[in-house]
Parts: C-alpha cells; structure tokens; sequence
C-alpha cells in the first residue's frame, strides 16, 4: 500500500472521529428521542386499548341497568358521554326502553341529548327523534332534522311529517322519491305505496319483464 494511501485512510479516520465527537451529543439525543417515541406510540396504544375496555364494561352496565328499569338507568347513560359510539349505542337502547314504557317525552329528551358524531348512527336517531316528535303533535320540529333527507328511510319520515301538515302534496313527492330508492321486493315498499295513496299519489307499476 503506498504512503499516500495510508496517509489518506488516517487522515480519513480522523475526520471520522472528530466528526462523532462534535456530533455525539446529537446522535444520542436522536436515538434517546427514536425510543422515547416508540415507547410513547406504546404507552399510547395500552391507554387507547385500556380506555376501550373501560368503556365497554360501562357500556354492558348500562344495558343492564335499562334492562332492569329504565328510569334508574339514565345516570349510567349520561356518564358514557364520552365514550364515543358507546354513549350513542346506550342512548338509543335507553330511548327504546322508555318508548316501550310510554315515556315518550323521556325518550325524546334522551335522544336529543345524544352527542355522536358517526354519520350512520346520527341518521338512526335523528329518524327515531323525527318519529316521535311526529307522534307529539310536533311535525314541525320533525321536519328541521330531516332537511338533508336521502335515504328512503329519512324520506319516508319527512313525508309523514309534511302529511301531518297538512301538506299533501310536498308529502306525495316526498314518498315518490322513497319509493324509488327501494327495490320491488322489499317489505317497506308495501307500506311506501299505502301512504303515497293515501296522500293522492299512484305507485309506480313494476316493469313487465320480456
């Protein structure tokens, strides 16, 4: 090997180490931060999993507690607040339980008070809300939850609501449009079709097949 090279491989070295010494304290700080972080990702992960069982033994003890009598199960609803679609869940079964109680202004109350944020369950209880407000003599009120209407459920409500009205017409339309988001065979076309005659409307006949 020739001097030069030696003396370049040394020269090398050095640069090598001095470069670790003036950066040390920083690499060790990034591989102290690395672990701090995975071990943190871990904490996070094992309160994530933690708080999920937690609310889950919370929620089976509010279904037993509406099970046993609903008027005493309220609190235990009301403290699954944040506990995500729990707190829905348990409000809808709450709500459900005091219907079947004849507590209909109860129910009401437990499902205006419910605060969830999933599109698909905020449809189910608006549409259950919507119901009975319908069955309070408030048809108005049932119509301002259903402005977004699409579903053939959510429609079929709003059309009961107009048809509480008085308003025959907008309740025909709205039931048309029910109507067409539902196959031929389903069972709720049936009854789809029973008030779309009742409002003034003809269902629609079903295609001849060739």
């Amino acid at each position: 090997m020739a001097m030069d090279d030696l003396l370049n491989e040394h020269e090398q070295s050095e640069r090598v180490r001095t470069w670790l010494q003036k950066n040390a304290a920083g690499l060790i700080g990034g591989v102290v931060l690395g672990l701090g972080l995975v071990g943190g990702w871990q904490w996070w992960q094992k309160q994530q999993l933690a708080g999920r069982v937690e609310a889950s033994q919370q929620y089976d003890k509010a279904i037993k507690a509406i099970a046993a009598n609903p008027a005493d199960a309220a609190k235990q609803v009301a403290a699954l607040k944040d506990q995500g679609p729990y707190a829905a869940l348990a409000g809808l079964q709450l709500a459900k339980a005091q219907v079947e109680a004849n507590q209909r202004d109860a129910a009401i109350s437990t499902l205006r008070n419910i605060k969830n944020h999933d599109a698909g369950l905020a449809e189910v209880i608006n549409q259950r809300l919507a119901r009975l407000l319908i069955d309070a003599g408030k048809p108005s009120d049932a119509i301002k939850l259903l402005d977004n209407a699409d579903s053939a459920g959510m429609l079929e409500v709003r059309g009961d609501a107009l048809h509480a009205l008085g308003q025959r017409d907008a309740a025909r339309d709205v039931y048309g449009k029910a109507l067409s988001k539902i196959d031929m065979g389903s069972p709720q076309r049936r009854l789809l079709e029973l008030k779309l005659t009742d409002v003034g409307g003809l269902p629609a006949k079903p295609a001849n097949k060739t």
